[in-house]
């Protein structure tokens, strides 16, 4: 990788060619040089390939070195960015929370059919970006949403992303999982909540080891924060309310267990397009 200090301002089809310095640390070493080029040029990726030839101007080429140098030290590319796209809606990201990943689509797409009205009362726990509760308002403009998290980054954060897309039917606030929530009942919760144990590999590997622990890890193994979410769920439910959680692929049955204990019916899991458990539901029966 060419140094600031001895730069040529390159082509886009030489830089391209630089995805070679990604291969130790990505997946998709090609496709995340056409990122970061993209982002810093202004332009789309289709930009890249109708003007291979075009010369990056100095202040270009010296932005796109430090973005690279980033990603080589496996920095993720929405932090570098600052962006990721989740249920189409492009959201803005920072470390002070997790990147919204592609399975937790699941949890929206299993919410979204569930037998509920047009106009219901929704909680989204631990929302980080806000990257569920928006999804839902996307899709659903009549709900009513509460979208919490402890930590007051992620509630800016998501606040922003609110503001961003005009999404008056979300409220977002700061709370401890339920702590500033009082006596509310919601007709649908959903949550993202940590669910790795601390001594779980993942925590080693790719995006994960610049993300906050925080939100990521719960002691118990990983269930203690679905345990505190399923049990209080259920007295901040309406009869007739259901719950939705994304959890860890082995952790399916623990958490139905918990359900069952808590007093749900209906308890069901879901697996991701790995086939891997990644959701699962119940309800609260009518009394």
């Amino acid at each position: 990788m060419p140094t600031d200090a001895s730069m040529n301002c390159m082509a886009i089809s030489n830089l391209l060619k630089l995805s070679v310095e990604l291969a130790d640390v990505s997946d998709s070493p090609r496709l995340d040089v056409e990122i970061i080029l993209s982002y810093v040029l202004g332009k789309d990726r289709a930009h890249l390939y109708t003007w291979p030839n075009q010369i990056l101007s100095s202040l270009e080429q010296t932005r796109f070195n430090e973005l690279l140098r980033c990603r080589v030290n496996g920095e993720p590319v929405a932090y570098i960015i600052k962006r990721r796209e989740f249920w189409s809606l492009p959201l803005k990201v920072s470390p002070v929370t997790i990147i919204p990943r592609p399975e937790t689509e699941l949890l929206i797409e299993k919410a979204l059919s569930l037998p509920l009205d047009q106009q219901i009362s929704v909680l989204d726990l631990g929302t980080g970006t806000g990257a569920i509760a928006l999804a839902l308002a996307s899709e659903k403009p009549f709900w009513e949403i509460i979208a919490v998290d402890l930590e007051f980054g992620a509630v800016a954060l998501a606040e922003e992303n609110r503001q961003q897309f005009g999404f008056d039917n979300v409220k977002i606030c700061q709370s401890n999982w339920f702590s500033n929530l009082k006596e509310i009942q919601f007709d649908l919760i959903v949550s993202n909540p940590p669910y790795l144990c601390l001594k779980d590999k993942h925590l080693q590997e790719g995006d994960v080891r610049f993300e906050p622990l925080s939100a990521l890890v719960a002691n118990d193994s990983g269930l203690a924060d679905i345990h505190t979410v399923v049990f209080d769920s259920y007295l901040h439910l309406k009869p007739g309310g259901w719950l939705l959680l994304e959890h860890g692929h082995s952790q399916g049955k623990e958490v139905r267990q918990k359900m069952i204990q808590a007093g749900f019916s209906g308890t069901e899991t879901f697996i991701d397009l790995s086939g891997l458990d990644r959701v699962s539901v119940c309800f609260k029966a009518e009394l």
